[in-house]
């Protein structure tokens, strides 16, 4: 299948994006917040956990009224360069500061962009696809994501942190190089989203009354979720897995940087999750075709269940000392390809399946409250995991904490099978 200009262009922003995910959110700054807090006295993991969890709380409780102003004629674009140049400019500000506390203001204020930017770009989907190409185009942003996410600037930096020593490049300076590699590559080939892509459907603004009339959207459109059962089901299911899988994505390095993991070692196992993921992502595409969205999903909800038990014995193994550091290692790459086998997939299958669900004409608002169930769903997870942290001392039963989330989506996707298929 061929994709036309804005489908292209569509993709692309995975492609631009990934960047900031990968070594903002995933690899390399949560190492460097770690041992700066670290050496402040501070538990790092601790400390990124609440920052992802207050960061997530402003956008989900923005997610609906921006998604209402977003299907306003002519207003999705608009929203979506605010979110755009917000997110870099509080990225770029890892290159100038090395304060643990203005580093955390700096990723809450940047994770706030690039969550806000990904609602309003979700959106678009409906504008510049028809439902039958919904779940390939979204399977190809994220493949196309990962691996731009894993190439130039994601193994650039790698080569900086770990060998750039060799050339007099100092740990930190290496990290505030790769911080502004994130801002340039992110912004420049966002540039093709933002000159090709056209909001195809819209709802006319109002003369006066904006926004009592965007409240007044707001409420119809939380109203009509709640009485249709196909879509309520399922963006509650939504709401807990997807929650699982943002705690780990946010958390995964954190936590192996708590247990003492090499440091290097935990960056080469997150570029194989990057590298697995890609043929695995469009791979769903296709076998959802064969056995059906909700299959696909209840699968990656199995694997996920599976991944947190082998993390949990990888983080008491090292608390207990009944495995060494090199062992826990490999554990940690074992859960690398693991999370790389449906990572990609869950999220675009879930990303299209909602898309198929909802008026096209009001994409926005729609995806406003699929943002908010998942960014809630992010205020949680990081959450439980820091009590868990504070309440046991223990990083292992943080991770099982998570268990949880998926049990519970799990539940909820059987329960509701007949109302989804």
């Amino acid at each position: 299948m061929k994709f036309n200009k804005q489908e292209k262009s569509w993709i692309m922003y995975d492609w631009a994006n990934s960047v900031y995910a990968t070594i903002v959110m995933t690899a390399i700054i949560p190492i460097f917040f770690a041992n700066m807090a670290n050496t402040a006295g501070q538990s790092g993991d601790y400390w990124w956990g609440i920052g992802s969890s207050v960061s997530m709380a402003i956008v989900a409780v923005m997610a609906p009224f921006i998604g209402a102003f977003a299907d306003y004629s002519g207003y999705k674009m608009r929203i979506f360069i605010f979110f755009l140049v917000l997110g870099l400019v509080f990225t770029f500000l890892f290159a100038v500061t090395e304060n643990w506390i203005l580093l955390l203001i700096a990723y809450i204020m940047s994770r706030i962009g690039f969550s806000g930017g990904n609602l309003v770009y979700d959106s678009f989907l409906t504008d510049v696809t028809d439902h039958e190409r919904m779940d390939r185009v979204s399977s190809y942003g994220y493949a196309l994501g990962y691996i731009g996410g894993s190439t130039i600037p994601f193994l650039f930096s790698i080569a900086l942190v770990s060998f750039g020593s060799y050339i007099g490049i100092g740990s930190v300076l290496a990290i505030k190089i790769t911080a502004i590699i994130t801002v340039l590559w992110w912004g420049i080939f966002s540039i093709p989203f933002v000159k090709n892509v056209k909001q195809k459907y819209s709802v006319e603004k109002p003369e006066k009354g904006t926004v009592k009339n965007v409240l007044q959207a707001v409420l119809h459109t939380a109203r009509d979720i709640f009485r249709n059962k196909k879509v309520l089901i399922f963006i509650l299911a939504y709401f807990f897995y997807i929650d699982g899988v943002g705690t780990i994505i946010t958390m995964s390095t954190s936590y192996g940087a708590a247990l003492g993991l090499d440091s290097t070692g935990m960056i080469l196992a997150l570029l194989v999750t990057q590298i697995v993921a890609v043929p695995c992502s469009i791979a769903f595409s296709s076998l959802s075709k064969k056995f059906g969205s909700l299959k696909m999903i209840m699968t990656a909800v199995c694997v996920y269940f599976a991944i947190c038990i082998v993390g949990f014995i990888m983080g008491l193994g090292m608390e207990q000392s009944f495995l060494t550091n090199s062992e826990a290692l490999m554990l940690f790459w074992l859960l690398a390809i693991l999370v790389g086998t449906v990572q990609g997939g869950i999220q675009a299958i879930s990303r299209s399946y909602f898309g198929k669900l909802i008026p096209p004409e009001k994409s926005g608002e729609y995806f406003g409250f699929f943002d908010i169930f998942g960014k809630f769903a992010s205020v949680l997870g990081p959450g439980l995991y820091a009590l868990t942290k504070s309440l046991t001392g223990s990083s292992a039963m943080s991770i099982l904490s998570i268990v949880i989330l998926f049990l519970i989506a799990m539940v909820i996707l059987i329960a509701g099978r007949k109302q989804l298929v």
